[in-house]
């Protein structure tokens, strides 16, 4: 599967632009999507679904435009988890998942079997006969979830999947997404970085709107690497100063003292080491605003 987008923009009906001017191309696999509150994720989101028609710019799904004579071809080809979804409240999660198969299109026998399957996979076999409305918040992203993958989509589109979900749950559906982005593409949208680590080295960062950076992990880990330094000191005294003069993004109170990992270009004092990189740490550098850099000794 290939999506690609070419100088997408979407402008609200009160003038301001939800996304500007945007390109990318994406194949199989799963492709994270970050970005602060307000970033443009959501409104992506929408218009890959259909959901939103852009004021200007391409989107071609294989050979496919976008275009309203062939929005009713893309929708059969995606599976959509938005981040708010109220299932069938008076119905049983089994019930509704087969009532929205049928919307999709799946055949009876064929939907029973793909029902079966992902509520084990998610771990809601045990809690199929229950109704919707008495299902906890991560039972109710899960039943979402499975919804969304029914018509087996060429391209999954999920928002925020592992939300209320406990440490073991969020494994599972890490686990099921990586095994369905087999041959097809899967594009996650989340503000849990650690699940993106784990789960693909394919990202899209957005900010204000704009692709602010697409491409490997991996790369963007190696461009922020010699920015994030590691100090500790038992002084509680020295730690507070330390914050007010540099930018602190992680602070540990251990057995050896208060660890501090501060942001900055170079070796911001003596002590300091060189800090092991994460994908959040080069996600924190990346989103930074240069006030915000130069506001402190970054």
């Amino acid at each position: 599967m290939l999506l690609t987008a070419r100088n997408l923009t979407v402008t609200f009906k009160n003038g301001c632009r939800g996304i500007q001017n945007m390109s990318f191309r994406i194949g199989n696999g799963i492709y994270g999507l970050l970005g602060e509150n307000g970033a443009g994720k959501t409104t992506l989101m929408r218009v890959l679904t259909t959901i939103i028609t852009p004021a200007s710019g391409q989107i071609m799904f294989e050979n496919i435009p976008y275009a309203e004579k062939n929005y009713s071809e893309i929708q059969k080809r995606i599976g959509y988890l938005p981040q708010e979804l109220n299932l069938y409240p008076n119905l049983t999660v089994e019930d509704a998942l087969m009532y929205l198969g049928s919307l999709s299109g799946v055949e009876k026998r064929t939907c029973e079997k793909r029902v079966t399957y992902y509520l084990k996979r998610t771990g809601l076999e045990e809690h199929k006969r229950k109704k919707n409305k008495q299902l906890s918040g991560g039972m109710k992203r899960r039943a979402g979830l499975v919804q969304a993958l029914l018509n087996e989509p060429e391209l999954l589109i999920v928002d925020e999947p592992t939300t209320g979900l406990d440490p073991e749950e969020r494994v599972r559906i890490r686990r099921l997404l990586v095994d369905f982005s087999k041959n097809r593409t899967v594009l996650l949208s989340t503000h849990v970085v650690e699940d993106l680590a784990a789960t693909t080295d394919q990202i899209l960062i957005m900010k204000k709107g704009k692709l602010e950076y697409a491409g490997h992990a991996g790369s963007l880990i190696a461009e922020t690497k010699g920015k994030f330094w590691n100090y500790c000191t038992k002084a509680e005294a020295d730690a507070e100063e330390i914050e007010r003069k540099y930018m602190v993004t992680a602070k540990q109170f251990a057995e050896d003292g208060i660890r501090l990992k501060i942001l900055s270009k170079k070796q911001p004092f003596a002590g300091t080491v060189p800090a092991e990189i994460t994908l959040e740490d080069a996600y924190i550098y990346i989103n930074l605003d240069h006030a915000q850099i130069h506001s402190r000794k970054v």
